[in-house]
């Protein structure tokens, strides 16, 4: 207790030293906190699943999906034939339409088979999970409710169950509600579980058609490698029994983690490794402070030792400070961090919360509390040691005292100054590089060439109820739909499309008429639209003809590519207009003729390769699903009220959602949003570095003026000039920058080579950048020695030498 009052003392006595240490230390503190709760709920906390590290993703794989979604009939014999899973289920988000009073109203669903919860090891809270044949085709409807529909649509009573809801225009049977924490991401925030129910008809019907996703279980003593041999094994069996639909088909299994967590994975390690290296530059730069303490305080060790103070003694009164300098930093720390996680997940888009739920448990958990005890022990280690470097009891002689005496820098600038600002210097250049990089990736993403122009667009997605049964019925409702949204005030255009831009997805295999074919997956996305759709995007048609009104059921079919199927399939500049596509394997269905080649349209993620893409008629590829754009002088979010006002008007049984601006579909998409929180937070490391490893040279090469005055002094009595002196101080310090961001800017180009993934449009090895990152700090490294340099020569060497 003597020694913490006497602790409180000291520090309350050096108050600006106190603050600036406790901030300085704070800071690394909250951040590498803050950024570890999210890895902590990535990466540490396991899945909310029964013995969930045996659990597995189960994908077929093509050249262009290196984890494909299964075909129904390839699921069924992959369940068959497999011997290493215990179990194998099936899932498939997909949205439901549910019917109540006041209309149709589009919910969350997923439809899975009937084992998936068993599988996963999850029970539901109330009620029962589904039974065996109840996945099966003219199975009686059942659904299980999301812990929070329950809460919401349902009150929470337990008499919701055996109460029926209409979804898809069929009854279901709520059989029970699953637990307030489950979620199962992969299958996105569904509120309605229904059974897998394959139609008769449809995609469900056909081993080429690949919709649904599997999950597995090892079974016991099976590894991954063993599971993904086997299941290799399988596909490859399948691939000879069914060439025309399976070939060139492998398999993958991947651990649940990493399909979960993988997504997020780069850009958290980014961040993590963001947070140490600034948390390692506010402990050095404490560290240079207590050096230049200590140096303040060798008289008073000298006396205390010379009185018997053993080293022991001594030694604990540093471990003491340095306890109540780290608690300080801490506390402040964790409330910042606690503070910083709120506003971190507030600033996540609800949407991609939803897929990823893991990241709602972020927070100070016990976790979090080991590693701010871990970082806090250590920090105390290195601020006792710190000191002792510097002070030794055991020489509490006069050549202790006669060096402080004589002014001499002596090896607090020599070794440890130097040391520090190096180390700061070259953290400092990491940082910035990287977020430098992932500004200009993130400045690269938004200016893809989209392929549209996407302001003033709003869009809304429509689905038919399923009493529209035939083509003819669907058309005339999407033509209704078509006029009435025309007919509002300031509608410019209007159009629509299957699939939204961006989105990717929905592809077909083709074949081209005339060209031999031995059962390649020429695989290219497939959208329907409408002949206004491409004027409403103002997407350019590069030949040919776009779609009309003459397009119809009757008529002959016919297509649009784009210039990727155009580089793909008809290279050396050979003309596809007139040629003709089949959808692969058959050629029994008529054909479609290649009518029109629009410029690229980024159907895909910003991040990825724009695909060959063909688009049909809605005409002659009817769907009961459809996106409507609408460009409009108004402003787009009142237009999505207005918009899906007059659907509901027109029918009360069409159900609408995703209502937006197309512009955010770019603002807003995952690897936009992954680079811009990236960019952010790690260009706020680099700043609190910079400024850091700045300030931390400048008290160093200030303390080494102030310890060498008697020395400038004796220079400048024997004719030294002022710019010389002040030259002198910059060189030293000059040295020191330039070995500081040598060793960054190594460091930041291995740094970027890790992070790669998370890069876009920028190289690593970036000369622009690493070269602009070392002249910003260089400059202002030595700016920072230029101003006690200049003080150096500002010395009068006549008051120097008397003082000394």
């Amino acid at each position: 207790m003597d020694d913490f009052r006497f602790a409180l003392r000291q520090l309350r006595k050096s108050s600006g030293f106190t603050l600036t240490a406790i901030g300085t230390l704070a800071l690394g503190f909250a951040a590498s906190l803050a950024i570890f709760a999210f890895v902590d709920a990535a990466f540490l906390q396991p899945l909310p699943f029964r013995d969930s590290v045996r659990l597995t993703g189960v994908y077929e794989t093509v050249p262009l999906f290196p984890r494909s979604n299964l075909s129904y009939m390839d699921y069924q014999d992959w369940k068959r034939l497999n011997t290493v899973f215990s179990s194998l289920a099936a899932y498939q988000g997909s949205g439901a339409t549910l019917t109540t009073a006041a209309g149709a109203e589009r919910v969350p669903a997923a439809r899975v088979s009937a084992d998936l919860f068993r599988t996963l090891g999850v029970a539901p809270a109330v009620g029962r999970d589904f039974r065996d044949g109840e996945d099966r085709p003219g199975a009686a409807g059942t659904v299980l409710l999301s812990y929070g529909v329950w809460q919401s649509r349902f009150g929470g009573r337990d008499s919701v169950l055996g109460t029926s809801v209409t979804l898809n225009g069929n009854p279901f049977v709520v059989i029970g509600v699953l637990p307030r924490e489950f979620s199962f991401s992969p299958a996105g925030p569904a509120d309605f579980w229904l059974p897998l129910q394959p139609a008769a008809a449809g995609c469900d019907a056909r081993r080429s058609c690949h919709n649904l996703y599997g999950v597995a279980r090892l079974a016991d003593g099976v590894t991954l490698p063993a599971a993904a041999a086997n299941v290799k094994a399988v596909a490859a069996a399948l691939e000879q029994q069914y060439p025309d639909s399976n070939r060139g088909q492998g398999s993958a299994v991947v651990e649940l983690t990493e399909v979960i967590i993988g997504p997020v994975r780069p850009i958290l390690g980014a961040l993590a490794g963001g947070a140490a290296l600034l948390l390692i530059i506010a402990a050095v730069n404490v560290a240079g402070l207590l050096i230049v303490r200590a140096d303040g305080r060798r008289r008073e060790i000298a006396v205390r030792s010379a009185l018997g103070a053993s080293r022991a003694r001594i030694v604990r009164q540093l471990v003491v400070e340095g306890t109540v300098l780290v608690a300080a930093s801490a506390a402040a720390g964790l409330a910042a961090a606690d503070a910083g996680i709120r506003l971190l997940l507030s600033l996540v888009p609800p949407d991609m919360l939803g897929r990823m739920p893991f990241l709602r448990t972020a927070g100070l958990t016990g976790h979090t509390w080991i590693a701010a005890s871990a970082i806090a022990a250590g920090a105390i280690a290195l601020f006792a040691a710190t000191p002792l470097l510097r002070l030794s009891p055991g020489r509490a002689s006069a050549a202790a005292l006669g060096e402080a005496s004589r002014g001499s820098a002596g090896r607090t600038w020599s070794r440890a100054g130097r040391t520090m600002v190096i180390v700061e210097l070259a953290l400092a250049t990491v940082l910035l590089t990287g977020g430098v990089l992932l500004t200009r990736s993130l400045l690269g993403l938004l200016r893809v060439d989209l392929g549209m122009d996407t302001s003033h667009v709003a869009m809304l997605e429509v689905y038919m109820p399923r009493r529209y049964n035939s083509d003819a019925q669907l058309i005339a409702a999407h033509q209704r739909v078509i006029e009435r949204v025309q007919a509002l005030p300031g509608v410019e255009a209007v159009g629509t499309t299957s699939v939204r831009p961006l989105q990717g997805g929905n592809t077909n295999w083709i074949r081209i008429d005339g060209r031999p074919y031995h059962g390649e997956h020429n695989e290219v996305n497939a959208r329907e639209v409408d002949p206004g759709y491409f004027p409403t995007i103002r997407a350019q048609l590069a030949r040919g003809r776009g779609f009309s009104a003459h397009d119809t059921a009757d008529a002959p079919r016919v297509t649009i590519v784009n210039q990727a199927f155009v580089r793909t399939y008809f290279p050396g500049g050979a003309d596809p207009i007139g040629q003709k596509l089949f959808y692969a394997p058959t050629t029994t269905t008529p054909p479609l003729e290649i009518v029109g080649v629009i410029d690229d349209i980024k159907e895909n993620p910003l991040d990825a390769v724009t695909p060959p893409t063909m688009y049909t008629a809605y005409a002659q590829d009817v769907d009961s699903a459809f996106w409507l754009f609408v460009r409009s002088a108004q402003p787009e979010d009142a237009m999505v009220t207005e918009l899906t006002a007059a659907v509901h008007a027109l029918d009360p049984d069409l159900a609408t959602s995703g209502g937006g601006q197309l512009s955010h579909l770019v603002d807003g998409s995952v690897p936009a949003y992954m680079r811009r929180s990236g960019a952010w937070l790690v260009g706020s490391f680099a700043a609190c570095a910079w400024l850091l490893g700045v300030v931390g040279l400048y008290g160093v090469v200030a303390y080494s003026v102030g310890r060498r005055t008697r020395e400038i002094g004796v220079r400048m009595a024997l004719g030294a000039q002022r710019h010389s002196v002040a030259g002198m101080i910059v060189r030293d310090a000059g040295r020191v920058i330039a070995v500081g961001l040598v060793a960054g800017t190594i460091g930041a180009a291995g740094a970027a080579r890790l992070a790669q993934t998370l890069l876009f449009g920028v190289r690593a090895w970036d000369p622009a950048t690493l070269s602009g990152v070392a002249l910003v700090l260089g400059t202002s490294a030595l700016l920072a020695s230029y101003v006690p340099a200049r003080r150096a020569a500002s010395v009068n060497p006549i008051e120097a030498l008397r003082v000394e």
